[in-house]
């Protein structure tokens, strides 16, 4: 186990890595900055202490809601007239990049800078950063509603077409103003016929990526080894199962039929009928033949990181560079078998995982190979564990 030396890292994939960040008025952390190298970050510290909210900040540094998907004011700091703001400089596969975000109080919209420039949208910054999450609450995946699985699958295909994030921002932003003019009962037929265009457009742009992506991460998945293997993974969705029929521009035709002649039925429900916003992730277990939701716990959280380690090696083979991972209280509960072989991967793949958990002795295995943040009441402060023989851990500052 860990039986791999730093060397390592010169051979290695390159990877996207946090090498700088700072958070400002975010959650507990009044102001804290980090600097690092590239090698995996593990966070350690009490329950309470603010772990998953520096991951919360990390992921804000990718298109989205980020890793708890709430309301831009809930991570200002209580009692903090400033807003939030993470700063960070990200190695990517453009080289090093600024990358600056927060809450702007006045349009309650997501801020977004790239060296200094002001740029429009968080869509943008999937130009530059490809980040997954594993979080204790994504234990229910399988078991809960298709949105957050249709989300997850969308975040795993950012790595590969950056246009994604814009697809799934401008489909969502034409889907609910054809609703909002529904509901109103206003709005003359070319408007109506404008908008359903554009959600043609985007919405098999969208389909299309979701049926590729799930085909490759399931041959991924096919052909890996060890305890997370045999994934099966594939989309269901009205416009997917087109696509398996007919060309794109076909099926753009045959959804802007549908929008039409729905109309009045969507008007009464208050909802788009099909689309892509309706399809679901599937993911099955190879071996048992059995739907992911069927699964033991351990199981789903075993496919679950299969279909993140896929991903990643996916992309670390296609594009050279292997995607920031946050893995929050991943390990807490696997056992030693499947805990070592995620570390093993990680250490192969070369990425920067940030791992956060409250027993550093779990993380002790990765010695010099990675970084260590102890998190105290919204500090953070990091050390070093080759001295733990001499009864303390190494600080610095």
């Amino acid at each position: 186990m860990l039986a791999i030396a730093e060397q390592l890292y010169v051979d290695a994939p390159s990877c996207i890595a946090v090498t700088r960040l700072k958070l400002t008025a975010f959650r507990c952390y009044d102001g804290m900055q980090l600097d690092l190298d590239t090698r995996p970050v593990m966070l350690t510290g009490p329950n309470g202490a603010g772990k998953t909210n520096l991951l919360e900040a990390i992921s804000y540094l990718a298109p989205g809601r980020g890793l708890r998907g709430t309301r831009l004011a809930e991570a200002d700091r209580h009692g903090e007239t400033r807003p939030w703001a993470v700063a960070a400089t990200v190695a990517t596969a453009v080289g090093p990049v600024d990358l600056g975000t927060g809450h702007d109080k006045e349009s309650e919209r997501r801020s977004v800078h790239v060296n200094g420039v002001p740029v429009r949208g968080p869509a943008a910054l999937a130009e530059y950063v490809s980040a997954v999450w594993l979080t204790p609450q994504m234990d229910r995946l399988f078991r809960e509603g298709a949105s957050a699985r249709r989300r997850f699958l969308d975040r795993l295909i950012y790595g590969f077409h950056a246009a994604h994030a814009t697809q799934v921002t401008a489909y969502e932003h034409s889907n609910r103003e054809r609703v909002h003019l529904l509901r109103d009962g206003r709005g003359e037929r070319g408007w109506f016929d404008a908008i359903e265009a554009e959600m043609a457009e985007h919405g098999v742009a969208i389909a299309a990526a979701r049926v590729e992506i799930a085909e490759r991460l399931g041959q991924a998945c096919e052909a890996a080894s060890g305890p997370f293997s045999g994934a099966e993974i594939d989309v269901d969705g009205v416009l997917e199962g087109w696509l398996s029929e007919a060309p794109a521009l076909a099926v753009e035709d045959r959804f802007k039929e549908i929008l039409a002649r729905n109309r009045t039925v969507d008007a009464e429900t208050g909802n788009t009928t099909i689309g892509p916003h309706r399809s679901d992730l599937v993911v099955k277990h190879r071996a048992k033949g059995l739907p992911a939701a069927q699964c033991s716990t351990g199981e789903q959280k075993a496919l679950l990181i299969a279909v993140l380690l896929a991903n990643a090696r996916l992309q670390a083979s296609e594009r050279g560079i292997a995607p920031l991972l946050l893995l929050d209280e991943a390990v807490a509960h696997l056992d030693e078998r499947r805990r070592s072989a995620l570390f093993d991967e990680i250490l192969e793949l070369g990425a920067q995982a940030w791992f956060s958990g409250t027993d550093e002795d779990l993380f002790a295995e990765f010695g010099d190979n990675a970084q260590f943040v102890r998190i105290t009441d919204g500090k953070a402060q990091q050390y070093e564990i080759h001295d733990r023989g001499n009864g303390a851990d190494r600080m610095r500052p």
